[in-house]
């Protein structure tokens, strides 16, 4: 069993990581790094710790996920690894290309994993996004758009989610996030290019970015805003063949904010069926249109293929190399 010590208990670390590490029999989170009452049946077992250190220091703790300030991540990371502890960190990985090749050079170094949470790639939107891209249904794929709007014209009322630090901004938020799904669909792009602005009044950071990837016949754009009412399509898939275009985001931040647990709830990670994305595509000479439904969320995913490269030496489903290379595209769209 891996014993693993947590870092921060906001949104990621309360939300998105605890109930998993609690409900894989693969792990056991011992600790808390937390300021706060840790409260719920859920987390009974686990106590609270005072820092990064104690949990350094404590030879029963195989791995550390990095849920604190985006600012933190390069530095705890680093830690972590020296200390001979695997690394599960919160996106995004790092502030720079420089810093993302330095944390892959050092867990090859140390011989211990380092595992970013790109957990978005086990959205059911996305998941079923990718299924009919590779059923090769829609034919030779020719653009691919992702957005992720919100509406927030209010500032975050933590402090650090505001603060021009390195990391912050929505492109190392969002951006993080539609960029690793391209990176892995269609792998490193040809070149990049875009535009990151600020749109709420009084913000100082970033809040919303247009941009494109270039894969030669494939045309990728992605976007996001925290200053838009109106629900846009989340995907639209063109190809010679056909386009598939997709509304709604996967529900299992949601579920899990209403208390619901993956492999507890039946429903968990499933989108009501008015989501469901619209195919329109060619079939032997005939047009065809319909619903696809929705695959199930599943983040579990992401843990259970944790759990198999540490223990027994697995492929990791999501690299380092590939999320520093998503760190070097968002340096270059913020360059221009």
């Amino acid at each position: 069993m891996i014993k693993v010590g947590l870092v921060g208990f906001g949104l990621s670390g309360r939300w998105l990581q605890a109930p998993f590490f609690v409900l894989n029999p693969n792990f056991h989170l011992k600790y808390i790094v937390t300021s706060q009452n840790i409260g719920q049946e859920l987390f009974k077992g686990t106590e609270k710790a005072a820092d990064l250190d104690q949990l350094i220091a404590d030879p029963e703790i195989d791995l550390i996920s990095i849920c604190s300030p985006s600012s933190t991540h390069f530095d705890y990371c680093k830690r972590a690894l020296n200390a001979g502890k695997h690394v599960l960190v919160e996106k995004p990985m790092t502030a720079t290309y420089e810093e993302a090749q330095e944390l892959v050079a050092l867990c090859k170094k140390v011989n211990k994993t380092l595992m970013i949470y790109q957990n978005r790639r086990f959205d059911g939107d996305f998941m079923t996004v990718k299924r009919v891209i590779e059923s090769g249904v829609l034919g030779e794929i020719l653009s691919y758009e992702a957005r992720w709007h919100r509406y927030n014209p209010i500032l975050n009322k933590k402090p650090w989610k505001e603060a021009v630090t390195p990391a912050n901004g929505i492109i190392y938020d969002l951006g993080a996030h539609l960029i690793d799904q391209a990176i892995y669909l269609f792998g490193n792009p040809e070149g990049v290019a875009g535009d990151v602005f600020i749109q709420r009044e009084n913000s100082n950071i970033d809040d919303a970015f247009n941009m494109s990837m270039n894969y030669g016949k494939v045309k990728v754009k992605l976007s996001a805003s925290l200053m838009v009412k109106e629900a846009e399509p989340r995907y639209v898939v063109h190809g010679t063949n056909g386009s598939f275009i997709k509304h709604g985001l996967d529900p299992q931040e949601d579920h899990l904010k209403a208390g619901m647990l993956p492999g507890i709830n039946p429903d968990f990670g499933f989108e009501a069926i008015e989501y469901n994305g619209q195919l329109t595509a060619n079939l032997a000479g005939m047009e065809m249109k319909g619903e696809i439904d929705t695959f199930g969320g599943d983040w579990m995913q992401l843990y259970d293929n944790l759990a198999d490269v540490i223990l027994n030496g697995a492929e990791a489903i999501i690299k380092p190399e590939e999320i520093a290379e998503q760190i070097r595209v968002i340096e270059e769209v913020k360059k221009n």
